[in-house]
């Protein structure tokens, strides 16, 4: 089993949750959360007073799923967060060890 952890804008967020779903992936979670990268802009100055423009709002997914479903799922979430411009995002795969669905006791794939 893996993990995708996939950090997009917010804007493209409905996009991605669509494509998931036309794949049947219809289960994720998701957090709003902030991020500094190279697209954060420097402080400015508007009007002589200086702004912090501060951090930038992303969507986080978290996705367990099969490993053969890996691939299909990632290609979904790049081609529909992307915009081609600084700060699309990031995808990330990890390995997941165990997995326990608490209601059932059921583990591993059983439980997804």
């Amino acid at each position: 089993m893996k993990k995708i952890e996939a950090i997009i804008r917010s804007s493209k967020f409905e996009d991605v949750k669509e494509g998931l779903e036309e794949i049947g992936l219809k289960f994720f979670s998701f957090l709003e959360i902030k991020g500094h990268g190279r697209e954060k802009e420097d402080d400015f100055t508007y009007r002589g007073v200086p702004y912090d423009s501060g951090f930038i709002p992303r969507q986080k997914l978290e996705i367990i799923l099969r490993d053969e479903d890996v691939e299909k799922v990632v290609d979904v979430i790049c081609e529909n967060a992307k915009t081609g411009n600084i700060g699309d995002g990031k995808v990330i795969v990890t390995n997941v060890e165990s997995f326990v669905r608490i209601r059932s006791g059921e583990t591993s794939e059983l439980a997804l």
